[in-house]
């Protein structure tokens, strides 16, 4: 039988792009993974029903965003559950109480460490919505504006599955 190079170079071509495809999946496993398991620690802090709302970490010039809301209007459990929690971590973020974050999303969360080193640069707002709240992380600091966006982003990938992708600056 005669050695068919073109032949050869297909297979290995093929090899090559089926353990691309394999790679590929066994990283968005890994994101999901990560997903589920932040979901299940996540019920362990956050009193609402993460299935029955929504989770937005807006970006903004001056830091970021985040808001909670009841995806039912008439789910008014939810809304008060949304507003206390987002309250208690408005005070929380005001002392650089940060270890719920931590022990959510790991010591190593991006951003988290300026975060909690640097609180007194953060200005928190907190609001009430309709059907649920918002919480305002801002800062005059450009660096503490760099860690809101990297702890946004960490958020964003870490509730994918409960959240809106909201990005802008």
């Amino acid at each position: 039988m005669k050695f068919n190079s073109h032949f050869a170079l297909g297979i290995v071509a093929m090899i090559t792009l089926m353990s691309t495809l394999v790679i590929g999946a066994e990283e968005e496993t890994q994101a999901h993974q990560r997903q589920h398991e932040v979901a299940q620690r996540g019920a362990a802090i956050m009193p609402f029903d993460l299935s029955r709302t929504t989770h937005v970490f807006d970006d903004q010039a001056d830091g970021g965003l985040q808001t909670v809301t009841a995806n039912d209007l008439s789910d008014t459990a939810q809304i008060y559950l949304i507003r206390d929690h987002l309250a208690e971590l408005a005070n929380r973020f005001a002392r650089g109480n940060f270890a719920d974050q931590a022990w959510l999303h790991g010591l190593d969360m991006p951003g988290l460490a300026e975060l909690s080193a640097d609180y007194k640069k953060l200005k928190i707002t907190y609001y009430v919505l309709p059907n649920g709240a918002s919480l305002k992380l801002a800062s005059d600091d450009p660096a503490m504006v760099t860690a809101i966006h990297k702890y946004f982003s960490a958020q964003r990938s870490d509730h994918a599955a409960h959240g809106e992708m909201m990005h802008h600056h």
